[in-house]
């Protein structure tokens, strides 16, 4: 077999766990019955449906547990983060009548990004924080943005490129103090860092479970009681009549299981994890020339590392080491039809020769040393030969010292 044809579980080295996980076991075991036995609609007053119901009791109190919610009824089932994300949105405008302004920063996910663009082009004004070079962003600069007219403020916890973490639990606070509204992604959040919920004053958060060793199609969005609310989904009663459809049992009572684990493995990715991640990052930046770490490397997830590359294309690394059987992501939104670095990328004004050569590497409970040290005994000699190719690069140094330009985060244009 081509090690092109290799996942995860079939001898490949995965490090691309920013962008999905591998279902942990006994969360497949937990979720089995709920196939084949449990197969009754949660709904359903016989005994078909009252085991089922209360399976998914358990997975909210579960999830609460995991979020430190207050309430286990704050917990809203939904397929994924995006629904979430956009449920968060779209509820906050249409429950404040008059209130038409989002705040929110340039470098979310495109699951609230594009759904901004959307609401923008229907007459909501959208207001983007600055961020720094690390990818920061500055408190004072976010309360002069909330106004009356502030209909939410919505900051991820966590950047799925950079892992840069951001001071939620404080912006939260700062938005309750002007009665504006404020939401989370917090995807890359959850099972990385401590969260709290009820010790904070977050009205909505979404994560997914397929980011935490649960399967695809399950997400959550948290609601604090009291938050004004409307469904983005009609036709059903479904979750107290604010997420309308059949619930997704299996996929419920897994993530329940995988909330519990990720409790329990928190302290690992806080230590065994994060020495890996560290052991990496040492390991490139020793061995290979002209590369850096983007983000703020003081305030990030601990399985997380984007690494940027100068002189050479974030795809070609990717295929390179896919050759090898290992899995990274590229920080560059390239396509057939964009010469573009990604959004995030463009935001920090990383240079130009760099930007298109980022590679995140996210790592997870299962990442093994051997994998890591198998990944830095390839990734220097893959950057030596692409470099070797690049009209950009001679003998290991650039050639076009004039390429450091800097990315115009508003006009998306290239300045010099």
């Amino acid at each position: 077999m081509n090690t092109m044809d290799l996942g995860a579980g079939l001898g490949g080295i995965y490090l691309d766990n920013n962008a999905t996980t591998q279902i942990d076991p006994k969360v497949v075991e937990a979720m089995l019955p709920y196939l084949n036995v449990y197969f009754g609609n949660a709904s359903s007053q016989h005994g078909y449906g009252v085991p089922v119901e209360k399976a998914i009791q358990r997975a909210r109190e579960q999830v609460a547990d995991f979020l430190g919610a207050e309430h286990p009824d704050e917990i809203i089932f939904t397929s994924c983060a995006t629904e979430s994300d956009n449920t968060a949105l779209w509820s906050a405008l249409w429950s404040q009548k008059g209130k038409t302004e989002i705040v929110t920063t340039p470098v979310e996910h495109p699951a609230i990004m594009q759904t901004c663009d959307f609401l923008a082009s229907h007459g909501a004004t959208i207001k983007y924080l600055k961020v720094s070079g690390k990818g920061d962003i500055d408190l004072d600069e976010f309360e002069s943005l909330l106004t009356p007219q502030t209909a939410l403020a919505s900051v991820m916890w966590a950047n799925n490129e950079t892992g840069n973490i951001y001071p939620v639990p404080e912006l939260a606070e700062i938005a309750y103090r002007h009665g504006v509204m404020f939401h989370t992604d917090a995807v890359q959040a959850v099972s990385k860092i401590p969260v709290d919920l009820k010790s904070t004053k977050i009205n909505m958060l979404s994560f997914s479970g397929h980011k935490i060793h649960a399967p695809k199609g399950i997400g959550v969005l948290y609601v604090r009681r009291g938050t004004r609310f409307i469904p983005f989904m009609k036709g059903g009663h479904q979750e107290r009549g604010r997420r309308a459809g059949t619930e997704n049992v299996p996929y419920i009572v897994g993530l329940g299981v995988a909330c519990e684990l990720a409790k329990k493995h928190l302290e690992e990715v806080s230590s065994r994890v994060k020495a890996l991640r560290d052991k990496l990052q040492q390991g490139i930046l020793s061995s290979i020339p002209e590369c850096f770490v983007t983000g703020d490397e003081s305030k990030r997830t601990d399985n997380t590392l984007n690494v940027a590359f100068k002189f050479v294309e974030g795809e070609a690394i990717l295929l390179m080491l896919n050759e090898y059987g290992i899995a990274a992501s590229s920080g560059s939104a390239c396509s057939s039809d964009s010469l573009e670095p990604s959004h995030v990328m463009r935001a920090m004004n990383v240079p130009f020769s760099a930007a298109h050569g980022t590679i995140r590497f996210s790592l997870s409970r299962f990442t093994t040393e051997e994998e890591i040290n198998k990944t830095l005994e390839v990734l220097p000699q893959i950057i030596s030969t692409l470099r070797s190719m690049s009209p950009y690069w001679k003998e290991g140094k650039p050639q076009i010292q004039g390429l450091d330009h800097e990315f115009d985060a508003d006009s998306k244009e290239v300045r010099a």
